[in-house]
């Protein structure tokens, strides 16, 4: 993905980053709440790879970690502050939301602590450096 000097690509940059480790925390949620297993950082790297090259997008090794590691982060969290039932209801919201289609209250918060997340790790002046 070309780097431009506009706003309109710092946020596509972003919210790209964003909607990932949204889908790598739906995903690593729902792995945990079907058998109980984390994924490794290589595995959430490698999710990572293929959720981007669904959506014809590349993102670098190294990012690609980092924010699986922050998707790994969200996920343990989530998963230590709800029972079993919530959790696999939160998941289904989640994995349902990544359709553009679906609407969900409970997807949208998740995904603006996603967000929160993202600008902890990567203040504004490191998105475009790192994130492309």
């Amino acid at each position: 993905m070309p780097l431009q000097n506009d706003v309109n690509t710092l946020v596509t940059n972003r919210g790209i980053c964003i909607a990932l480790i949204f889908a790598l925390v739906a995903e690593k949620l729902s792995l945990y709440y079907e058998h109980q297993q984390w994924l490794t950082q290589s595995q959430g790297a490698t999710l990572a790879a293929d959720w981007l090259a669904r959506n014809k997008l590349r993102l670098a090794l190294a990012v690609r970690k980092e924010l699986s590691e922050l998707s790994d982060q969200f996920a343990m969290q989530i998963a230590t502050t709800l029972t079993r039932e919530a959790g696999l209801y939160t998941v289904h919201e989640m994995m349902e939301s990544l359709d553009p289609n679906y609407q969900s209250s409970n997807a949208q918060s998740l995904m603006l602590e996603c967000e929160s997340l993202f600008d902890l790790q990567y203040p504004q002046g490191e998105t475009i450096k790192k994130c492309r």
